[in-house]
């Protein structure tokens, strides 16, 4: 017995090797191991996921130019909300992430001949309640300010129509206000502000502005890349041109500068300026060495300035000094040199004046919002002793069929007319300036409106009478503004009195200042500044009386 265990014992551990050997042998195996390429195992291939195609809905509410600007790779337009995967509608602001959304500023506007200035967001909320007010827009504007307003539209308040016709409707119902997409601007509508503020003004405060939209992506899943315009208003993209009428620091105008200091005369009105991107001076008068002391009666037309009276110019901020004046010869050809010189050592640029007929008859460059500016301007008028000339002689930029350059047709514009044609050739914003003949009365005469014509049929954006006294009409020609006179800006003139014609009016005293706007390489708008002189050279901002009175005469002498 007792063999017998010892034997079924040993039978137990052998078992038990075996199996303990065979263990080892599989962990073993189960080790990674080096193979020869040839006989690795072939990974499965899977097949790469469909892709969602984006189908993309835009809402009405949509403005044409965020349509257009909305680009997703592959993406193809779905006809009906509820078919998309991706969709482009109005959404709240915070809502959205930055590069997935865009705030639309819109802008209210009425027919340019309007004398209003603005609304309250009260009046405008009633307008649209209805309170008789008509309201002329696109389907897609009254989409989008659905949400604005907070619902619809009173019943028969909202004309909607197709944006290229808005401002001829305006025009054809003068009482009517309109609501347009900032970009969808153009010079023949007023831009009305809302609570103080307006979109065409470099001190707009969007936060503050209550017409405008935020318009977003929103998707099922994860939205495609895109990346919209973050608005349609981007302030670098903007430029103000401030243009003047005749500023002459001379007689009465002087000795108050003598007397109440040499920055007196812009004291009123010294921000509109200084406000502008490029403010517009067009000086007159040369300064000189020795000038008399001024007189303020005095009926002597010879005129000099102190030279310390060019503080006024950079008090100011001038940005660009017009030369075409009659009077820049007045104290001979070293006083009109050295005038040149004293802005050239300002960096000032100036035009339509120099030290010979060459240098007269250049633009004057700026930049500004992107935006390339060229200024020109001539003188028709003479005196010819105050045209500058090819052999080295100071004085105005001559035109016009009098003066010993005036081409074979006659005009003698010819050469303004290449240069403006070649300006815009060149992608410039045209400015042409006239200093022209004198007429104290609004309306522009026949001849006068064939030659200021003329400089809009060649190109250029805006047409200015640098030379009026007495401010004159406008009109829109061509595409173009063009304003007949502006009146002075920083002249002695309370009033004009002819004993030979028995003209006497104190008409003199008014004036217009030209603000342009232009944004992203176009003219979009003008707002017209006026001003009343007081105290024999400081011009101040009209009463809203005054101005009224001003606007609605000028509206009716423009024939609108």
């Amino acid at each position: 017995m007792v063999k017998k265990s010892v034997f079924t014992l040993s039978v137990l551990l052998s078992i038990l090797s075996f199996l303990l050997s065979a263990c080892g042998d599989a962990v073993a195996a189960s080790q990674p191991t080096s193979l020869p390429a040839a006989a690795a195992a072939p990974l499965p291939t899977l097949a790469p996921p469909t892709p969602i195609v984006p189908e993309l809905w835009v809402s009405p509410a949509i403005p044409e130019k965020l349509r257009v600007a909305t680009r997703i790779d592959g993406a193809i337009i779905a006809d009906t909300r509820e078919s998309a995967n991706v969709w482009l509608d109005i959404t709240p602001k915070s809502s959205t992430p930055e590069n997935q959304k865009s705030t639309w500023i819109y802008a209210l506007v009425a027919a340019f001949p309007t004398v209003r200035d603005g609304v309250s967001l009260g009046e405008l909320k009633a307008a649209w309640s209805g309170n008789g007010q008509v309201l002329v827009m696109s389907e897609a504007t009254y989409g989008a300010l659905k949400t604005v307003f907070g619902g619809e539209a009173g019943s028969g308040v909202v004309m909607t129509i197709p944006a290229e016709g808005l401002a001829d409707t305006l025009w054809g119902n003068r009482s009517a206000w309109g609501i347009v997409p900032f970009e969808e601007l153009n010079p023949k509508l007023k831009v009305l502000e809302v609570d103080g503020q307006s979109p065409i003004r470099k001190e707009f405060e969007a936060e503050k502005y209550p017409l405008q939209a935020t318009f977003g992506l929103s998707c099922n899943e994860s939205c495609p890349p895109v990346s919209l315009p973050a608005s349609n208003r981007d302030p670098q993209k903007m430029a103000t041109v401030l243009m003047t009428g005749v500023t002459a620091l001379v007689r009465a105008t002087a000795v108050k500068m003598e007397q109440n200091g040499v920055t007196y005369p812009a004291e009123g009105i010294r921000e509109w300026l200084t406000g502008a991107d490029i403010a517009h001076i067009s000086n007159e008068i040369p300064f000189a060495e020795g000038c008399p002391f001024p007189k303020a009666g005095s009926k002597r037309l010879v005129f000099c300035s102190d030279p310390k009276y060019i503080e006024l110019l950079d008090y100011v901020g001038a940005d660009v000094i017009e030369l075409t004046g009659n009077h820049f010869e007045d104290w001979g050809k070293e006083a009109t040199r050295m005038t040149v010189e004293m802005y050239r050592q300002r960096g000032l640029p100036y035009f339509g004046g120099g030290v010979d007929l060459a240098d007269a008859q250049k633009p004057a460059i700026l930049e500004s919002g992107g935006m390339k500016f060229a200024f020109i301007g001539c003188n028709p008028a003479g005196p010819d002793w105050a045209w500058a000339r090819a052999d080295g002689y100071p004085g105005a930029a001559p035109c016009g069929k009098d003066w010993p350059g005036a081409g074979k047709k006659g005009t003698g514009y010819e050469w303004m007319v290449a240069e403006i044609q070649k300006l815009k050739s060149e992608g410039y914003i045209v400015i042409a300036t006239f200093q022209y003949f004198e007429y104290y009365s609004a309306d522009p005469r026949p001849w006068q409106q064939v030659d200021f014509r003329m400089m809009a049929e060649a190109g250029a954006d805006i047409v200015s009478g640098s030379q009026a006294h007495y401010a004159q009409a406008m009109e829109f020609y061509n595409g173009s503004f063009v304003h007949y006179g502006l009146g002075n800006l920083f002249f002695d003139q309370m009033g004009y009195d002819n004993p030979s014609s028995g003209l006497r009016t104190t008409n003199t005293r008014r004036e217009f200042l030209d603000r342009h706007v232009f944004y992203d390489g176009k003219y979009i708008s003008t707002e017209l500044l006026t001003a009343m002189l007081y105290d024999y050279a400081q011009p101040r901002p009209m009463t809203p009386e005054e101005r009224e009175a001003f606007l609605q005469e000028y509206f009716e002498a423009s024939g609108w």
